[in-house]
């Protein structure tokens, strides 16, 4: 009797594990397809409405989840999408400020006007209040309040709006996150086709510009010999820094780079040093680099 109560226990053993092997087999992840389709669900998008649709395999406090990013009418777009159920976990958006809506202005180059402009400036770009560095992105009231950080695609929306350059114009070479002095940053380096080359420093939480290069590589063409004056090239560097003046120029020369005569000084203002290079033929500023004094 008692050997088949045994058996018994031995046989419901079985089936309840074979049970559960059966159903954890059938426990598998929505894959990335799945995922990305339940973000846009979300958000109330079409794949053919959005930019750089990725995924991304996550893992975090013993849940695994897709991080799903995207761009689309002027915002980045995160979701955390639940790996097993297709839940969405927790979501984020970033609103950017369109090129044409930003306020300061930016270095011109060698193919533009002299009235033309690149970068802006930005004053306060430390401080994380300057118009000027920080059209570029705000972070919305949700990753604010958790103090979470923006994507590395918030981080490249962030520079490409303070540069006045959209997705297709850029060729990124880096976009990785960083630590600078204690604080933790994007260091996001980005090329055009016309021989541009951009640096930018973007702050990990508020999305805020710290510092930026900018570097014209190939050189401007000139049709004449003739130069604009120190008094031009100072007025045109003073233009990319709102409220500036000529006591807050504390460098300035004339050099030679390649044969060609260009103008090199620098502005310190508001807690801020720029660093300048205008070409004395063309009047085009060929490098401009922005970051907080002391740095």
């Amino acid at each position: 009797m008692r050997r088949n109560h045994i058996l018994c226990a031995i046989l419901l053993t079985a089936l309840l594990t074979a049970g559960c092997s059966s159903q954890q087999n059938q426990m598998k992840y929505i894959g990335a397809e799945s995922a990305k389709q339940a973000a846009l669900d979300a958000s109330g998008l079409s794949s053919s409405e959005t930019e750089s649709l990725v995924a991304d395999l996550c893992s975090k406090n013993g849940t695994d989840y897709y991080q799903i990013s995207f761009t689309a009418k002027g915002q980045s777009y995160q979701y955390d999408i639940d790996a097993l159920t297709g839940v969405v976990i927790a979501s984020r958006t970033t609103t950017y400020a369109p090129a044409e809506s930003q306020t300061a202005a930016k270095p011109q180059t060698a193919a533009e006007p002299q009235t033309a402009a690149e970068p802006s400036s930005g004053a306060n770009a430390d401080a994380g209040t300057d118009t000027g560095a920080n059209a570029g992105a705000t972070v919305n009231a949700n990753a604010a309040a958790g103090n979470e950080m923006i994507s590395a695609d918030d981080a490249k929306t962030c520079a490409l709006a303070h540069a006045g350059l959209s997705t297709d114009q850029a060729t990124f070479r880096k976009s990785r996150l960083d630590r600078e002095k204690g604080s933790q940053v994007y260091d996001v380096e980005f090329d055009t086709a016309d021989g541009k080359e951009y640096d930018y420093e973007i702050d990990a939480y508020s999305g805020a510009i710290i510092s930026y290069d900018y570097e014209v590589k190939s050189s401007p063409s000139s049709d004449t010999n003739s130069t604009i004056t120190e008094e031009e090239a100072k007025k045109l560097a003073l233009a990319q820094v709102p409220g500036a003046s000529d006591s807050d120029i504390r460098e300035f020369q004339t050099d030679h780079d390649d044969g060609r005569m260009e103008y090199e000084g620098t502005i310190l203002y508001d807690g801020m040093e720029y660093e300048f290079e205008i070409d004395a033929y063309s009047g085009a500023i060929r490098s401009w680099e922005a970051e907080p004094v002391g740095r």
